[in-house]
């Protein structure tokens, strides 16, 4: 290389070459600034694909006169704002005192595009008191703005000047109006739209299911797409795209994709993309990741929607190989696969990897930073390591709400409710806390076992920021109350609440009831519970659970029977433990690993040396009817024990040891996890289904008030 440019620059020494630069960029300004001729002038403006050339062009109209003319001047305003120049393009059409309807279609147009809604909002309003008409071009722009900013009310008004100007009728309007009403959760008038349509295209159709898809209203939309499909129209890929958000079993996506492929689209990457996520949503990841395996040319969005699935689908450890394979293809990243592989990490609780994952965003500027800085604090969070997510946060640029209330929850999950509170009113200083802010901090309240802060917070939430509370919220107030034994005042509360209580709130209750071993109230809980959340298998395992504590065999058993009739079925627990970039994962009993013999032998000599600085098994916490001998057995080899021996022979002895609990830790776990940090003189991190518990010299962060 470095020889090829020898010989040049002896061909052309450096003056000659200065020369021929300087010549041609002489000739190329004399060009551009001649006078343009008005049958080449708007062939010149649609040929422009940078902001410098536009504005060449833009001179020499200006020399020709041409500028005077609307028609070319609309042409130049459209190309600046094609460009993202829509401060020129504002000005060139601030410069026309003009009523020509295109003129203000394609300035309103252009914000639209250009994502400046409220901009296109403001001067459709302009446009009306100035008495200007709008036509069919209009409304389908200014209706996408009120859609994407979800401003319902502007687009009622607009939609009477849809009736005002006899546009009802027009099918681009109409479809304008589903898609808005839709984004604006206004399902029930985008179906009213729909309806009264006297003609329909395809993109009506892909519209209105694509409202159901948008407000969860799947079943509606796949049998709205069954309707299409019965009166002969012929699907294109975009009411295909919109269907297969819409499908949740496997039934269905089979009969999308015998569809898809009728109609010649199973080669098409966004259909192929769009049925990767479908299946994987309807839990046959092996049907997704084969459609991965055939795309011949992956794109990003192929890459990670199948990380994504891989994560949605808690397969952490699959997600990560893809994205190590991604890597090596070196396949340039972007913001939406590191929040995929973000959330694989988190799911894992590997800190390793968040370490890495950090490394990579550091190293370049992303779009949606401040996305993925957020999810970045989330993830050492749920690592375990507040301290990292602290320090990231301080050093974030720009926060907004989002970034505030994830450090907020992670103070209260790891125990440190009155850091959260600070941090909360450090918040409001800057930002109006909104209802995800106040659950942080009410959820941090709960497990602080702060009243008197939790009751402040929720009453200011209507009172001094005119945030509703939500069913949410309420549960929150719950479990405060409930955590703390205020059963009774947790009951009147929940008799107070303006709305219906939901399943959140009889659940905070029952696991109050769990805490505090009141049958008679977990059982009102549990009935309500039964009804709202049926299938959920946790309700019938903790009402089990409080029968059995409270010596109430034959319930517990009536109960276990009624899980079995009604088809749920326990999740079995097991805790997962990271060495050395290598995942480990025991469940009750575990003999899978190749140091099970080690892992038992050292089990027994730890047992014996807790049991020695005071360490007794609650045999409570075994729910099976057998002798005390055991009783004590079972307890010994629960997952979490077994996992924190193995952490104990595999790593250092000065390194903390951090596990992952799925389910909620068992309590004699906790308590000899306490005795096992204070004898091997151990810092334990142990996250549960619901919190961190920082282990450290036979103390627990939670206080034992968890």
């Amino acid at each position: 290389m470095q020889i090829c440019v020898k010989k040049l620059a002896a061909l052309n020494p450096p003056h000659r070459q200065l020369r021929f630069i300087f010549y041609h960029a002489e000739a190329q300004t004399k060009f551009l600034l001649q006078p343009i001729e008005p049958d080449t002038c708007v062939s010149l403006i649609k040929q422009c694909r940078t902001f410098r050339s536009l504005q060449s062009v833009h001179t020499s109209m200006l020399k020709s006169h041409l500028h005077l003319n609307l028609f070319f001047s609309t042409n130049l305003i459209a190309q600046y704002a094609s460009l993202g120049s829509m401060s020129h393009a504002y000005t060139l059409f601030s410069t026309f005192q003009s009523n020509d309807v295109f003129l203000w279609n394609v300035m309103i147009q252009g914000f639209v595009d250009n994502g400046l809604y409220y901009r296109s909002m403001l001067l459709y309003s302009q446009m009306r008191e100035l008495g200007i008409q709008p036509d069919n071009f209009t409304f389908p722009f200014v209706l996408k703005a009120c859609g994407c900013v979800k401003d319902v009310k502007f687009g009622v008004i607009v939609h009477g000047n849809v009736m005002e100007f006899g546009y009802v009728s027009d099918v681009y309007v109409g479809n304008s109006l589903i898609s808005m009403y839709g984004k604006c959760e206004r399902l029930d008038t985008s179906r009213l739209v729909f309806d009264k349509m006297p003609q329909k295209n395809i993109v009506s159709w892909s519209s209105m299911i694509g409202a159901y898809a948008q407000n969860g209203h799947y079943k509606e939309g796949v049998s709205l797409f069954s309707e299409m499909l019965g009166e002969g129209i012929t699907p294109n890929r975009a009411v295909i795209l919109n269907v297969m958000a819409c499908v949740n079993t496997g039934n269905e996506a089979d009969d999308i994709c015998r569809v898809v492929i009728d109609n010649g689209l199973d080669f098409d990457r966004s259909v192929q993309n769009a049925a990767m996520v479908m299946y994987a949503r309807c839990g046959r990841i092996d049907i997704a990741r084969r459609f991965f395996d055939g795309i011949l040319e992956k794109d990003l969005v192929s890459w990670a929607s199948m990380i994504e699935a891989y994560a949605q689908a808690d397969l952490s450890l699959e997600a990560l190989k893809l994205f190590k394979q991604m890597i090596l293809q070196i396949i340039l990243l972007d913001s939406v696969i590191l929040l995929s592989v973000i959330r694989a990490c988190s799911n894992l609780a590997s800190f390793q990897h968040a370490r890495c994952v950090h490394g990579i965003i550091t190293r370049r500027f992303y779009k949606n930073q401040i996305a993925l800085e957020t999810s970045l604090i989330d993830l050492y969070v749920k690592c375990g390591s507040l301290v990292y997510a602290r320090k990231y946060f301080d050093k974030m640029q720009e926060r907004n709400i989002v970034s505030w209330s994830t450090l907020i929850s992670g103070y209260g999950i790891h125990g440190n409710g009155r850091e959260a509170l600070y941090l909360f009113d450090q918040m409001k200083a800057s930002i109006k806390p909104d209802h995800v802010a106040f659950l942080s901090v009410l959820s941090a309240c709960s497990h602080g076992g702060l009243i008197v802060e939790g009751w402040e917070c929720f009453n200011s939430m209507s009172r001094d920021f005119q945030v509703t509370p939500r069913p949410e919220h309420y549960a929150c107030m719950v479990d405060l109350l409930g955590r703390a034994g205020r059963l009774n005042e947790a009951c009147d509360f929940i008799e107070r609440m303006p709305t219906r209580p939901d399943a959140g709130v009889w659940g905070a209750l029952l696991g109050a009831c769990r805490i505090h071993l009141n049958v008679e109230l977990a059982e009102v809980a549990a009935k309500y519970l039964f009804e709202l959340d049926a299938g959920n298998p946790g309700r019938y395992v903790l009402l089990s659970n409080i029968y059995s504590s409270s010596g109430k065999r034959n319930d517990a058993d009536r109960v276990r029977a009624l899980m079995k009739r009604r088809g749920v079925r326990k999740i079995a627990g097991h805790t997962i433990i990271e060495i050395e970039n290598k995942v480990y994962t025991f469940v009750a009993g575990d003999q899978s690993n190749p140091q099970t013999n080690l892992i038992y032998t050292e089990l027994e000599k730890m047992i014996n040396r807790i049991r020695e600085v005071g360490y007794v098994p609650d045999l409570n916490f075994v729910l099976h009817d057998v002798e005390e001998e055991m009783k004590e057995k079972m307890l010994n080899v629960h997952s979490e024990k077994l996992a924190i021996v193995f952490g104990l022979l595999n790593t250092r002895p000065d390194s903390v040891i951090r596990i992952k609990k799925n389910l909620r830790v068992c309590g004699d776990c906790h308590t000899a996890t306490k005795f096992i940090s204070k004898v091997t003189e151990r810092e334990i991190i142990v996250r549960d289904a619901h919190r961190f518990h920082h282990f450290k010299e036979g103390a627990c962060s939670c206080g034992d008030y968890w």
